[in-house]
């Protein structure tokens, strides 16, 4: 029990590190991912206004249906399609990324490959 506290404290730890010196502002809100051991979700947030301007998780019907053993890498990319889809639709092209202080491999870089291809810029 005490190796996942000091992971949870690590990862927040890095977490506010990298916090300080990301903001989302109107113009280039920022895309922050949160992964659990089942599920990933992805936000495009306005840190200005503090509000959520799009959300894709693997929680959605559309995605957990491809949910499967050994395929989370992959789910994650659709997640990061997902994400990007949204985003363009109302408008948003550049954002900056937030890895919320995971590690940027795995799952995380999935999500961001995917909203790479499906056409946003950071």
């Amino acid at each position: 029990m005490d190796s996942l506290n000091f992971r949870k404290r690590a990862r927040l730890k890095r977490k506010k590190r990298i916090r300080k010196n990301i903001f989302g502002t109107t113009e280039r809100p920022r895309l922050t991912v949160f992964r659990t051991t089942k599920h990933i979700y992805a936000q495009i947030i306005d840190d200005t206004a503090g509000h959520t301007l799009a959300s894709a998780s693997t929680m959605q019907k559309a995605i957990n249906k491809h949910l499967g053993k050994g395929k989370r890498i992959a789910v994650a990319n659709l997640v990061g399609k997902s994400i990007a889809e949204r985003a363009i639709k109302k408008g948003i092209q550049k954002v900056i990324f937030d890895r919320n202080g995971f590690l940027y491999h795995g799952r995380v870089k999935a999500v961001s490959d995917g909203a790479r291809k499906a056409g946003l810029d950071f």
